[in-house]
Formats: C-alpha cells, sequence, structure tokens
C-alpha cells in the first residue's frame, strides 16, 4: 500500500507543476510576444522483480514484473510558433516575423548591473531622457541598437518609419531626417536556454552557438513588420483540453492515495483485534 501511495503521490506533484504550466499560459493569452510553454514527463526509477512464486508457467510477456515509482516533470519547453500578427497602425509597434528571432533590451538588477535581455514584445514607447527621447518597452527598459546602445532620437523626432531589415528613421515635424538608427535584432539558435526574467523579457547565457547578433551584413535576415503586433501563441482551446484531461488525472490519483489509506487502515484493525 505504501509503494501504491508514494507512487501516486510523486506523479500528483509531476501533475500540479502541469497544472501551473497550463494556468501561466493562460493567464498569458492576450500578452503580446508570449511564448507558451509546454510540459513534458519522465518516468522514475522502476524496480525489476525477476524471481516470482509459480513463475515457470507458461507466459507471453516478459518474466517477472516491474514496479514503478510514478513520474516527474522532466522539462518545460518554450514553444516558437509565430503568434497571429494583427495590425494597429501604430508606428512604433513592431512585430518580427521570424521565429527565433527577438529584439535586445536593457536590463538592470537590484545591484545596477546591466545585461542583455531578449523580448519578442515589439510595443515600444518614446519618452524623454536628458533632452532627447529615448525607445523603451512598455516596462520602460531601453531598446539596444546594433551596438547594444540604448536607442536615442532628438527631441524634435515627430514621424518614424522601420524598414523590413529593422533600420528606423526619424523625421521631424518639417519631414526631414534627424535620425537613423538600427534596431538590436538577435537570432537565437538555442532557444531551450533562455531563462525566463519576468514580464516577457529572457536572458541567455554565455554558451557558444546559441545566438547570432544579426549586425552589419547580417541584418538582410531580420524581418519585422511596422505598425503591427505579434500576439501570443497560445492556443486557449487546447490548453483548456490540456487542463482538463491534466486535472483528471490529478483526482484520479488523489483516489488512488485515499483508497490505499483505507486499506491501510481495514489491515491495521484486522492486526489489532
Amino acid at each position: 500500500m505504501l509503494r501504491s501511495m508514494l507512487t501516486a503521490a510523486n506523479t500528483m506533484n509531476a501533475l500540479q507543476e502541469r497544472l501551473d504550466t497550463i494556468s501561466h499560459n493562460i493567464a498569458n493569452s492576450n500578452t503580446v510576444g508570449f511564448k507558451r510553454r509546454e510540459a513534458s514527463f519522465a518516468e522514475l526509477l522502476t524496480q525489476q522483480i525477476d524471481r516470482l512464486p509459480n513463475d515457470e508457467a507458461p507466459r507471453q510477456t516478459p518474466a517477472g514484473v516491474r514496479y514503478g515509482n510514478g513520474a516527474r516533470l522532466a522539462s518545460t519547453m518554450l514553444i516558437l510558433a509565430q503568434g497571429a500578427l494583427v495590425e494597429t497602425g501604430r508606428r512604433l509597434d513592431f512585430a518580427l516575423t521570424a521565429e527565433n528571432q527577438w529584439f535586445r533590451v536593457r536590463l538592470t538588477d537590484q545591484n545596477g548591473a546591466e545585461t542583455i535581455g531578449y523580448t519578442r514584445a515589439g510595443n515600444f514607447y518614446i519618452t524623454p531622457m536628458d533632452g532627447r527621447l529615448a525607445l523603451v518597452t512598455s516596462d520602460g527598459r531601453p531598446v539596444l541598437d546594433e551596438a547594444n546602445e540604448p536607442i536615442e532620437l532628438p527631441a524634435g523626432a515627430t514621424g518614424f518609419q522601420l524598414s523590413p531589415t529593422g533600420t528606423l528613421t526619424a523625421v521631424d515635424a518639417a519631414g526631414r531626417v534627424v535620425a537613423r538608427v538600427n534596431l538590436g535584432v538577435t537570432a537565437i539558435d538555442r532557444p531551450q536556454l533562455l531563462e525566463a526574467q519576468g514580464d516577457n523579457v529572457f536572458t541567455l547565457p554565455a554558451v557558444p552557438g546559441a545566438a547570432r547578433e544579426l549586425n552589419g551584413n547580417l541584418r538582410g535576415q531580420i524581418s519585422v513588420k511596422q505598425g503591427a503586433l505579434e500576439q501570443s501563441n497560445v492556443d486557449l482551446g487546447e490548453e483548456m483540453v490540456g487542463l482538463m484531461a491534466t486535472s483528471r488525472a490529478y483526482q484520479l490519483n488523489a483516489r488512488a492515495i485515499s483508497i490505499s489509506e483505507q486499506m491501510l487502515g481495514l489491515i491495521n484493525g484486522m492486526r489489532s483485534s
């Protein structure tokens, strides 16, 4: 009975983590540029018992019995499928149309240390900063250029035009070009190394071959659209089906623990009588 209870308890822990993953996906179904995660399971160690009473009879299955110990959450994989593009007409809304490309932004931790972050959310804004205009994310993080420096524009910039390869041109009220800057875009070839930092921003460890900054001659690979936003790639129908299936599996394992507890009570009652 203890084995059945432990097996069910282990599996319930893994199912709870999958429920948390699905809930996180559903909660961010309307978040711009959000990428859903998918939980995968792995079997825990099993025990092979070969010598059983009366095991010499003819059988069609392999000899012995394998006792499992439940399952565990192996990983939560980031799914990079392209989300739907929604036309907004706003000049500072940019949507990347290649699945592995990310905007670069600047992150600052509590100690003041700065690092590069990556996001697919292209709903950017202009904010005054020291007599100039800074391009920032919806959370106020500076957007970086191809040299990984915060993008700053002249205070007189009123119009913005973005090329399909990520070159932002700013003009003044008279239509004169006052600045031209290349957005910092990175192609991430090993997205499963991305580490979530909150607010739909990720960091990437310094692993060779994990990412390529699309600068210089590589800028021709950039694919970005102005006046549009990439929506979350969460399919609510699929998530709800997964939520129901996982909830049923959780209830089944909880019932297994309850029945095992009842049987242990019966056995203890028989021993004491």
